[in-house]
């Protein structure tokens, strides 16, 4: 592993305050609002208030938060890479220590404000983590995991898995609040959605007359492939080539930078992609 001064240093400042960030989340609006906002997080949250509901015992939340996060640690380490998972081992850490020493902070209580705003907060906080190359723990490294080895978008999936845990803690403490959880986690999926474009993917049909120029130029960029097959248009009757290719969302922007750069008249048009079955190319975690 090699360490840029630049480039690393600033990921370490990004990744430390998200995590801040999201430890202040949970010790307002979780807090305020008796939330479970799923994953690790939402687990040592529910551990915590069992804990202290039926035992008496008030359990600090580091301890538990890395002892459930061992498992997706090692699963990052050995199928993600080391040092995307030494970075999310940072903010494992930042989050925890964070959230024991900063005091509950009351900001409304208002359920509904603190079910819509917590989750946007919280969604932003793990966007921004991501972007960074890290993780903020537990089911994203399940989902990142699924994400890269089956070709598909998993937070919906752990959105899922996040409800069952939700639901556990209805049946414990309580409907309104899981109902509440659930809106929480819906709020922050969706802003997860659209900050974070890692794994969803666009389809880019170009209409060009320099197709192989264009061809390298996406490569250049992105390490993608393509097809170009032939076509002719409709008014003048001339031949063209039409390049097609599946880039991931979040580079597609540049992506079509290098293919005007590389033909000034090329037309494109890109598509959102649904659903790909077969070999696509992510470039890999440290």
């Amino acid at each position: 592993m090699t360490f840029d001064v630049k480039k690393d240093g600033r990921r370490i400042i990004v990744i430390c305050a998200a995590s801040a960030l999201f430890a202040v989340n949970i010790k307002t609006f979780v807090s305020t609002g008796g939330l479970y906002p799923g994953g690790a997080a939402g687990l040592t949250i529910l551990i915590q208030s069992i804990c202290r509901m039926f035992f008496g015992i008030q359990i600090p939340y580091t301890p538990v938060n890395l002892l459930l996060n061992a498992i997706p640690v090692y699963i990052g380490f050995r199928f993600i890479g080391k040092k995307f998972t030494l970075y999310s081992c940072l903010s494992i850490l930042v989050t925890s220590i964070m959230t024991d020493i900063i005091p509950d902070i009351v900001v409304t209580y208002d359920i509904l404000l603190i079910s819509i705003f917590g989750g946007i907060i919280g969604g932003f906080a793990i966007s921004q983590c991501l972007a960074m190359n890290a993780t903020t723990g537990g089911t994203d490294f399940i989902s990142i995991y699924l994400s890269e080895k089956k070709g598909v978008d998993a937070w919906n999936f752990i959105l899922a898995f996040n409800v069952v845990i939700i639901m556990i803690a209805g049946l414990l403490f309580g409907f309104d609040k899981a109902l509440y959880s659930i809106i929480y986690q819906y709020t922050s999926t969706q802003i997860l959605h659209m900050l974070y474009k890692r794994y969803q993917k666009q389809t880019l049909f170009i209409v060009t007359n320099h197709a192989n120029t264009v061809c390298k130029a996406i490569n250049t960029v992105s390490m993608h492939g393509a097809t170009i097959l032939s076509g002719e248009g409709s008014y003048e009757h001339e031949k063209r080539k039409v390049v097609y290719s599946v880039v991931s969302k979040e580079e597609s922007k540049e992506v079509i930078k290098a293919v005007k750069e590389a033909d000034r008249a090329a037309f494109v048009n890109a598509i959102r992609t649904e659903e790909l079955s077969g070999r696509f190319y992510y470039r890999p975690n440290e």
